[in-house]
């Protein structure tokens, strides 16, 4: 039975999780810097760095714990290696590396998104091929998965990513950090319909998306209503930005499923993926769109949509089950395309 502790630290949690093959997750230990980040409205990359190296021995001494295993018990020590801020994938790898070493394990470079795309796997083990939804902070991109490492690019952000969107509207409402949370919880008790937001894209070919000129457009709107945008207005706004979103993800994924399933026939489901999955008005947009086409909506448990230990340790596991393992002078990386001949 192979065991992996996976560490991630490419953003602002301090991660680390212990996987088994037969996917059961012994431990999975998440360290928030939410609080350190709030009064700047983002991630600060010198203080989520200096964050992690104050508690990443801590957050993997307690998932090891957690699980009740010792180093020697592990197959491997994986890590985030890139894309994300350099300085905390430097830390998470440095660790990760140092513990490889020392107890003589094999030591497992991961992508991050990577981690995401594969999260399917350990939670409701989806067969390849099939088609990836990524949409998280930073990156927003339709991908055809057809194997670990078999990643096509079918279209994806040109301009600002789902969740970059989502946390720049809840700044400029005044909503607070994280943005993406604030924005839904807004909208539940908003009118969807009031403001004609533009849907950048809509209707043309490709699986391609543009969100500038949305958070554009929510801006100007804001401008038109008193000052400061509260209550209703508020609500409604948010409502509105949250559908326009949804149907611009919605149309994207008919195209990418006409080209998907033209190159995999048998491809039977669909996973979105990364911290916007954890959105339930996106999920239930997309799951419309889904079901006309007659396959499965998969998402994972909402613990796991956002950055997480075990979708690194999984990862590692899928990697060291194909007999991949990386030297300890594995390079870290700022970016990383799954798709590296896109």
């Amino acid at each position: 039975m192979r065991i992996v502790l996976g560490i991630e630290s490419s953003c602002d949690e301090t991660a680390a999780a212990v996987v088994t093959e037969d996917r059961r997750i012994l431990a999975n230990i998440v360290l928030s810097q939410l609080e350190d980040h709030r009064a700047y409205g983002g991630v600060v990359p010198e203080i989520a760095a200096r964050a992690h190296l104050d508690h990443i021995e801590r957050v993997v001494r307690d998932a090891m714990s957690t699980a009740g295993l010792g180093f020697a018990d592990l197959a491997g020590v994986a890590a985030t290696t890139g894309p994300g801020l350099i300085g905390g994938v430097i830390v998470g790898a440095t660790v990760a590396k140092s513990l490889a070493m020392v107890h003589d394990k094999p030591f497992i470079a991961i992508n991050h998104l990577e981690g995401h795309a594969l999260t399917c796997r350990l939670t409701d083990a989806v067969p390849f091929p099939f088609l990836l939804l990524l949409v998280s902070g930073g990156h927003s991109q339709f991908l055809s998965v057809a194997g670990v490492g078999a990643y096509t690019r079918l279209g994806g952000t040109l301009d600002d990513a789902v969740g970059e969107a989502f946390d720049k509207t809840a700044k400029m409402l005044g909503l607070g950090f994280p943005g993406g949370p604030a924005v839904e919880q807004a909208a539940l008790s908003g009118d969807a319909t009031r403001f004609a937001l533009p849907r950048p894209l809509l209707g043309r070919p490709g699986a391609d998306l543009s969100l500038s000129g949305l958070k554009t457009a929510v801006r100007l709107a804001a401008e038109k209503l008193p000052a400061p945008v509260s209550g209703q207005d508020l609500s409604d706004l948010a409502a509105s930005f949250q559908a326009a979103v949804g149907d611009v993800l919605a149309d994207r994924l008919k195209n990418a499923l006409t080209v998907f399933r033209a190159a995999h026939p048998s491809g039977r489901h669909v996973v979105i993926a990364g911290g916007v999955a954890a959105n339930k008005a996106l999920r239930a947009r997309l799951q419309s769109v889904v079901i006309t086409q007659g396959l499965a909506l998969i998402a994972p448990p909402l613990q796991l949509c956002t950055d997480n230990g075990a979708m690194i340790a999984w990862a590692g596991l899928e990697r060291l089950a194909l007999g991949e393992s990386h030297g300890l002078d594995h390079p870290c990386r700022p970016r990383w395309p799954l798709d590296e001949a896109a």
